[in-house]
This record gives C-alpha cells, structure tokens and sequence, in this order.
C-alpha cells in the first residue's frame, strides 16, 4: 500500500481537524439517491452481479476524491493513501454475512474477479474477518431488503476514520431504478462539500 503523511501544521483544514479529532463520535451521516437505471439494465443484459457493478462505481468515485483516501492513524498522523479497497458485508447462504476486502481495479473486469473470489472464500469459511484487513478501504454493506431513508452506522467507541456506506432496495420512480445511499465519515477529515462531489462522482460512474 502507497500512502504520505499530511502536514498537519500546512493543511489548511487543520483546525477543522484539531477540533473535530477531539469528539467521541465525529461522525456525520448523510442519505440520498442514486439513479442506477443504467447499472441494473447493464447487470441484467451482460448476466454479472449488480451489486458488483454499483460498488465498482461507488470505488472509482471514492478514489477520485483526495479526503476519502485520507485516515487517521494509530500516532494520530493523517495519512493519505494512494488508493482505497471496498470492505463490504457479504450474505452467505445461511444468512449470516462475513467482511471482505476486494482490492480496487479500475477495470470492472479485474474488479469483479476480486469480488468473485472474496465471494467464493466467504461462502466457503464461517469467519467474519478477512484475512486482510488494513485502513486503506472503505466499509460498507446492502440491505436489499429495505428502501431506507435513514441509516446509523454501529460506533466502535475508539478512533475510527474509515468511510462507511449502506446500499438501499432500488425502488421505480417514474420508471427510473433508484437507491438510497447513506454514508457516514469522520467530520475531521471529510466535510459536506467532499459528500456533495461524491454523490456526483458516484451518479457519473453508475451511468458509464
């Protein structure tokens, strides 16, 4: 993994920073939609896993964005890496669901091979942490089940930096696919703005 440490004392959000580093919980939630219209008809005419395709999309713009590759790390440095991987929630079988951490390709080809395999070895294992597990990803999880218009990520109780995505039920609206997205970051390295490019990131991709 290839990640520098920010300077601090020249960043310019370093009293956003110092103050919000000093919460318990500095988490800040947000949900919205997404138009996946495109996605699912890709996923449905190609025969390959919409959820694949959507966090694919959700990734690339994730990585576009320099304050989401940005974490907070044991000493209290902010490190940006160079890139970040999807930890998401997959459903075995029986219902219960294990970590997984698919390493980002730019191409879905690549991509969706690395969900495949994490897929394959969840199903395959009853463990719920992957064997890798680092700060260099983002944690998220679909609840299909529910067209949620809110959502609360559980809180650790220690420092935590790591983005945190929850994937709706699509619902038809005036015949489009749409999502609900909530996502959670730490208000020390992330700010509504940096949410507001993401949801426009993330809408551009899904409509490639």
């Amino acid at each position: 993994m290839n990640k520098s440490k920010v300077d601090i004392a020249n960043w310019n959000r370093r009293e956003h920073f110092e103050f919000f580093n000093t919460f318990h919980d500095p988490y800040f939630s947000v949900c919205f939609k997404v138009d996946v219209t495109k996605a699912y008809e890709k996923s449905r005419d190609n025969g390959v896993s919409f959820f694949a395709l959507y966090l694919h999309a959700c990734a690339q713009a994730l990585n576009t964005i320099e304050n989401f590759r940005y974490r907070i790390d044991k000493e209290n440095n902010v490190i940006c890496f160079d890139k970040i991987h999807a930890s998401p929630t997959i459903l075995r079988p029986d219902n219960t669901f294990g970590f997984s951490f698919i390493d980002f390709e730019l191409d879905f080809e690549k991509f969706n091979s690395n969900y495949e395999a994490e897929k394959f070895r969840i199903f395959n294992s009853s463990h719920l942490f992957p064997p890798k597990n680092s700060l260099d990803c983002f944690h998220c999880s679909a609840l299909p089940w529910v067209n949620f218009t809110g959502h609360k990520e559980p809180f650790f109780g220690v420092k935590d930096s790591v983005p945190k995505i929850a994937f709706s039920k699509t619902e038809v609206i005036e015949e489009k696919q749409m999502m609900n997205i909530a996502i959670s970051v730490n208000h020390a390295l992330v700010d509504g703005y940096h949410v507001g490019l993401f949801s426009e990131k993330f809408q551009y991709f899904l409509n490639q």
